[in-house]
């Protein structure tokens, strides 16, 4: 096992264990399961430990957000599965929505050659600068060998994806990679059918859709395509393989199904891609190119702004995955893309934000974390920046939607392209270059870059200001009236703040919870309660921060700092809610005594679920130590449960 072995186990068991993991991929930051069930996914214990950025739920996936290293966790994760990478079982569950299914089935594809394709597109814009630099020419050795390591893959497209789609729709992966190698097979290709001969006719003639015919399949006009380096061809072709195959095994005797199923599912796949799946995917591919074209064509500033401004929050969801064909079909159509590329204003926005962040801030921890999420961003991956720093902070992510929108427009009014396919963050500028050697396109996106990062800096350093939590200076009061109304009281003299119990009961040590996430101290250090009756009252003054749909756990900040998390029993998160009657709403301010949660004690033992309830301060790191009152004694609503210091 690798080094993230331990990491992995807690992954593992708190997404609910190995039996309910259907499938797993991960692209550049994140885990993707797909879940049998994922309302038995601890979230919140995932979000709260070391390692993990955070969760995310969208196309089907739970998605456990880790940083540049997920490749590693992925390794130790997959050891500890009973899968193997890229299958798949059937879930018992119900049908994914439409584009949730979509999502998933274009980044289950996509996913596994990110990388690979990011690494060759820097192979070959790194060749083109130099080129242009007058290092060395385009026609010497040199160069066509580096534009061979970089250009294969682009020009083999479809024998990558042809595995890759295979493993997501459940064909044999070397069938896929079969018929990947057949799309690409030069006696098919239109550059080597053309090659001085003249077409039979044309089909379609006068259309967009014009196409020559050089050869038939018995009698039936063969549409004479280029496949190599596409993208929808092949992952129709090996869809219908897949069908194929299942049919084929469900009628072939098992004594020559080993090759007879091959033979028969290549034998109707090839043909029937060549003469009508391909050629209805390259007409589509037209049509998809000049319908983006026509929409840019409306306003081109206005459509970058828009991809500027709204690309981090389709990251966000994993939705931007949907709009990746679109981008590789525009380069393998067109020669370039100028539809999707203002979304690379948002890289260094996001950048330019965590710089402003750096200098703002007095958090310290904040400021460790600005350097390396700004510098991860610089080279293209944001994901850390994101869910590490901006949305937790709310505005700042919000300025780096609007930078990026800036930016996004300047590129669409600049009609910025990018030629070839790959690359990261600064990365990919030499795939910017003009392929006739003109510098107008670079100095584009060098502006676009500047204006992205000054946008996001400057707005970053007027609008967002840091919110700092003031120490209360309530002073201890001599009447028993005060002190039973004040709610976390401070001390003056020694800065200890109390919190008071919010249940009738007895006191349980932390550690002998029976839930690792709460006993291991992972969600915040405190004390449990063994519930005699079912009211939960408020243990402070202060404001309801959260508070679960299910009505078994709530979160609340006092007005000096303190944030406490009470949840009601084990896992009653499955009674989605049944005997339980909250009282209060997010965002109402409470008083110490006043009633937030009826509870049904009975009916939460009779359906099997431990009563034991965690109160925890979870911001304890603010705090020189959290002290609570000894275990296994009774205790009334309103006693004093346990005494923090401030550092």
């Amino acid at each position: 096992m690798g080094k993230y072995h331990e990491l992995a186990k807690e992954i593992v068991k708190n997404v609910g264990g190995k039996e309910n993991v259907v499938n797993l991929v991960h692209c550049i930051t994140r885990l993707r399961f797909t879940l049998k069930d994922e309302s038995i996914a601890k979230d919140q214990v995932l979000k709260n430990m070391d390692g993990v950025v955070t969760v995310m739920k969208s196309g089907g996936q739970y998605q456990v957000v880790i940083g540049n290293h997920v490749p590693e966790v992925f390794e130790d994760v997959m050891q500890l599965l009973d899968i193997k990478e890229g299958t798949a079982v059937e879930p018992d569950e119900k049908p994914k929505k439409f584009l949730d299914r979509a999502i998933d089935m274009v980044s289950g594809i996509f996913q596994p050659i990110l990388g690979i394709m990011a690494a060759c597109g820097m192979l070959k814009g790194l060749n083109t600068l130099l080129v242009t630099l007058g290092l060395y020419s385009d026609d010497c050795g040199g160069y066509m060998i580096i534009n061979a390591a970089g250009d294969a893959l682009f020009t083999f497209l479809p024998l990558f994806l042809g595995y890759t789609a295979a493993k997501k729709f459940q064909l044999k992966p070397m069938l896929g990679l079969a018929v990947g190698a057949a799309m690409c097979y030069p006696g098919i290709q239109a550059g080597t059918l053309s090659a001085g001969i003249e077409p039979l006719y044309n089909i379609l003639d006068g259309t967009m859709f014009s196409s020559p015919v050089y050869i038939d399949f018995f009698g039936i006009p063969v549409i004479s395509v280029d496949y190599t380096g596409t993208v929808i061809p092949v992952i129709l072709a090996v869809w219908f393989a897949s069908k194929c195959e299942k049919l084929f095994n469900k009628y072939i005797p098992d004594l020559v199904k080993f090759f007879f199923v091959p033979m028969l599912t290549l034998l109707i796949t090839i043909p029937v891609s060549v003469l009508f799946l391909g050629p209805i995917a390259t007409f589509s591919s037209t049509l998809i190119s000049e319908f983006t074209l026509t929409i840019r064509g409306v306003s081109p500033m206005l459509a970058g702004a828009i991809v500027g401004l709204t690309w981090q929050i389709l990251v966000i969801f994993g939705i931007h995955w949907g709009f990746i064909p679109v981008y590789i079909n525009n380069v393998q159509t067109l020669g370039y893309d100028n539809v999707m590329m203002p979304f690379f204003a948002c890289t260094f926005a996001t950048s330019a934000v965590v710089l402003a962040i750096f200098f703002k801030t007095k958090d310290k921890k904040l400021k460790e974390m600005a350097i390396p999420n700004f510098i991860s961003g610089i080279f293209g991956v944001t994901e850390p920046a994101i869910y590490g720093i901006l949305l937790p902070l709310k505005k700042p992510f919000i300025i780096s939607c609007i930078a990026g929108g800036i930016g996004g427009a300047f590129y669409g009014f600049c009609n910025f392209r990018k030629f070839i396919l790959g690359g990261m963050g600064i990365f990919e500028l030499p795939n910017m270059m003009n392929p006739d050697g003109s510098m107008g396109n670079i100095l584009v996106a060098f502006a676009g870059i500047a204006i992205s990062m000054a946008a996001g800096f400057v707005l970053t350093m007027i609008f967002y200001k840091e919110d700092i939590k003031e120490e209360s200076t309530i002073t201890v009061k001599e009447t028993n009236e005060t002190i039973n109304k004040t709610a976390v009281l401070t001390d003056s003299a020694t800065g200890e703040i109390k919190i008071y119990s919010p249940l009738k009961g007895k006191t349980v040590k932390l550690e002998d919870v029976e839930d690792e996430a709460f006993s291991s101290g992972i969600l915040g250090k405190g004390v449990a309660i063994l519930p005699e009756e079912g009211i939960l009252y408020a243990p402070v003054d202060g404001t309801i921060s959260a508070f679960f749909p299910t009505g078994h756990a709530l979160g609340i900040v006092t007005d000096n700092g303190v944030e406490l998390l009470i949840h009601v029993g084990m896992d009653t998160v499955q009674l989605d809610g049944k005997g339980f009657n909250p009282l209060v709403a997010v965002d109402d301010k409470v008083e110490k005594g006043q009633k937030l949660l009826e509870f049904d004690i009975k009916q939460i033992k009779e359906a099997g679920f431990s009563l034991v309830t965690p109160v925890l301060v979870t911001n304890a790191d603010d705090f020189k130590a959290i002290v609570p009152v000894d275990g296994a004694m009774q205790i009334l609503a309103g006693d004093e449960l346990l005494t923090t210091e401030r550092i």
